[in-house]
């Protein structure tokens, strides 16, 4: 009944959805964290506070699954002492806020409820989603509200140092100084090409290479194995719907919908609490529709009265019921006003409303034609969810009571499959998936020659493989790496000539003698620009951090030599620094620089608040925590 009036009118349903899902998740119980926060033993105490060793726990795998790849390689040890970290940094800074009086009401923690992607389904909140998405989590609704006040009122104080503040006209100008300043050079560049073609690369080398790097020829132990699939959508292939029994279906939804009507209402809400009773909005509300039955525009005098804001500015429109979507007490007056109507004063739990009714349309079910095919869709999709559960158990039975994948394909109606060889790093389509591959390397797969248990691509897909080729690791032969090897010399070769040409051009610069020959010779020209910008696209970046890397020419111009990581051989010649100015810079070049600032500044100032904060704070720890990890 909720969901309707929820996806019309946000100002009322707040409230609605938020009551519900508390109802709802009482059964959890307040304090409900998997686990339970409060009563595990606690591993520090800030300013008297504990902090419980199950929090510490949760925090430790909250920041685990915040790293993901790579977590392996890191010593649990250290990511706990960063998780307590972080658990103190937060409880001083709560602390701090509440000793302040600052707080997070909560009207403004339901709407973020609502507004949580998480929570949403095609951009609509879904209060059984909420349900599922918080237990998954292990909160209850009051533990989740609880976390999320904490995290608002910690928001409030971060934002409240970097509002706070300012930047001078003068530091203004001395920034602009170095942020918009330009640069005038010269650079010239020598890549890699075709100066060494002439020169042969003898076998001996090429051997000599292979002998002295046979790490970089390693070729990774690999296996082929051998799978069987289950996937729904084969399933569904499978599966042919009768013509008779679509029809049944399609009859039993129309004699269903047949006499449905669906009607639409504005409302204007007069919302009793505060300062208002319920006898002063009866009042207000009688107030409200004689103006409107005296003339007044319906949608003006909800823009102008109503406390549901969201629905006002639609003119009061809270959308479409068929019978169960609004409130019992707004069904019934519908249910015997004609259109465009207006209601006497309603009281409802969310308060007083008068309503009018906007439409009144008797529904007309859609022909045959016109749906069957969702009809079949949706008959088929039942059939092959059912199908897939039971085949997936008999799957998982069967990997662990045979020693082949014959007696499963030939049980389950599969088809056994073969892969391409892959190593430890993974092959392609499912063999990409880390599951798959390190059930593959597994010692009971691998070594004792087992099958895999299933292994759940995703939804709709399984798998259970078993091994049936190993490839030994082993150094390539020198005949198959050879032209790679010739590769690598001529790469290295290239790169000495460029290196040598560098030198070259370097030593006629200072000298004096013999520059312009030199560059003749190689066809090479200096590349001249001037004023440019700290981001100008039209340079390669790496000589543009070279050039802005240099000191200001004194005497004559600044040079410098680098290599690009192309390999390319780049000697600059920087010849003027020109200073920015605060007054060429555009309005929202300085609005973009000022901001940066400022959130640099804020930033710095609210680290120092927190370190202050636990400098000041009495922090006690257990010296034993990390040993019952």
């Amino acid at each position: 009944m909720l969901q309707d009036i929820r996806d019309n009118s946000q100002g009322i349903v707040a409230k609605v959805i938020i009551g519900l899902i508390i109802a709802v998740f009482a059964l959890f119980g307040v304090d409900s964290i998997i686990g339970g926060l409060t009563s595990a033993p606690s591993v520090a105490e800030v300013n008297g506070e504990e902090i419980s060793e199950a929090q510490l726990q949760f925090s430790t795998q909250s920041l685990i699954n915040s790293i993901g790849a790579g977590i392996d390689s890191l010593d649990q040890g250290l990511l706990q002492q960063i998780a307590l970290s972080q658990l103190i940094e937060e409880t001083v800074l709560r602390q701090s806020a509440e000793n302040a009086n600052m707080s997070i009401s909560s009207d403004h923690i339901d709407r973020a409820i609502i507004q949580t992607p998480q929570f949403q389904l095609n951009g609509e909140f879904d209060s059984d989603l909420a349900i599922r998405t918080m237990a998954s989590q292990g909160y209850s609704v009051p533990t989740y509200r609880q976390l999320l006040r904490q995290q608002m009122l910690l928001s409030q104080v971060a934002s409240a140092y970097s509002s706070s503040n300012f930047i001078t006209e003068s530091e203004l100008k001395r920034l602009a100084e170095l942020s918009a300043q330009t640069r005038d050079f010269k650079y010239l560049s020598i890549p890699m090409g075709t100066r060494t073609l002439g020169m042969a690369i003898g076998d001996d080398e090429i051997q000599s290479y292979y002998d002295d790097n046979q790490s970089n020829f390693v070729e990774e132990e690999t296996v082929v194995v051998s799978y069987v699939l289950l996937d729904q959508l084969a399933i569904a292939a499978a599966i042919e719907v009768g013509g008779d029994e679509l029809l049944a279906q399609y009859d039993q939804e129309r004699d269903a919908f047949e006499g449905s009507a669906e009607k639409r209402a504005s409302h204007i809400l007069f919302e009793v609490g505060g300062d208002r009773s319920q006898q002063q909005a009866l009042q207000q509300a009688a107030q409200a529709r004689q103006r409107i039955v005296d003339g007044e525009d319906f949608a003006l005098v909800a823009l102008e009265l109503s406390s549901d804001v969201v629905s006002a500015q639609e003119g009061g429109d809270i959308g479409y019921t068929d019978g169960s979507a609004f409130p019992a007490e707004i069904e019934t007056a519908l249910d015997s006003m004609a259109l465009d109507e207006i209601s006497a004063p309603l009281v409802t739990e969310f308060g007083v409303h008068i309503v009018k009714l906007t439409e009144d349309s008797e529904n007309e079910f859609q022909s045959y034609e016109e749906v069957s095919a969702r009809i079949e869709r949706e008959f088929k999709s039942a059939q092959v969810a059912l199908i897939y559960v039971e085949r997936l158990e008999d799957l998982s039975n069967l990997a662990f009571e045979t020693g082949d994948l014959q007696t499963i394909a030939a049980d389950l109606e599969l088809e056994v499959l073969e892969s391409e060889a892959f190593g430890r790093s993974g092959g392609g389509g499912i063999f990409s998936n880390q599951a798959v591959i390190a059930a593959a390397f597994s010692d009971d797969v691998l070594l004792e020659g087992n099958n895999s248990e299933v292994l759940e691509l995703d939804n709709s897909k399984s798998v259970v493989l078993r091994v049936k080729q190993l490839n030994e690791s082993s150094i390539r032969v020198l005949s198959e790496v050879e032209p790679e090897i010739a590769v690598l010399l001529r790469t290295e070769m290239e790169r000495d000539a460029v290196q040598a040409l560098g030198d070259e051009i370097l030593s006629a610069i200072e000298t004096g003698a013999g520059l312009d020959e030199v560059l003749a010779s190689n066809e090479l020209e200096w590349i001249e620009e001037e004023a440019a910008a700290r981001v100008a696209f039209n340079i390669n970046r790496q000589i543009l951090q070279q050039v802005f890397a240099m000191r200001t020419p004194q005497d004559g111009p600044e040079r410098a030599d680098m290599t690009l990581d192309n390999s390319t051989f780049v000697l600059i010649e920087l010849t003027k620094v020109n200073p920015g100015s605060l007054e060429s810079l555009q309005e929202e070049e300085r609005n973009s620089m000022t901001n940066a600032v400022l959130t640099d500044l804020g930033s710095s100032d609210f680290q120092a608040f927190v370190a202050n904060l636990r400098e000041t704070a009495d922090i006690q720890q257990s010296t034993t925590i990390f040993d019952t990890f």
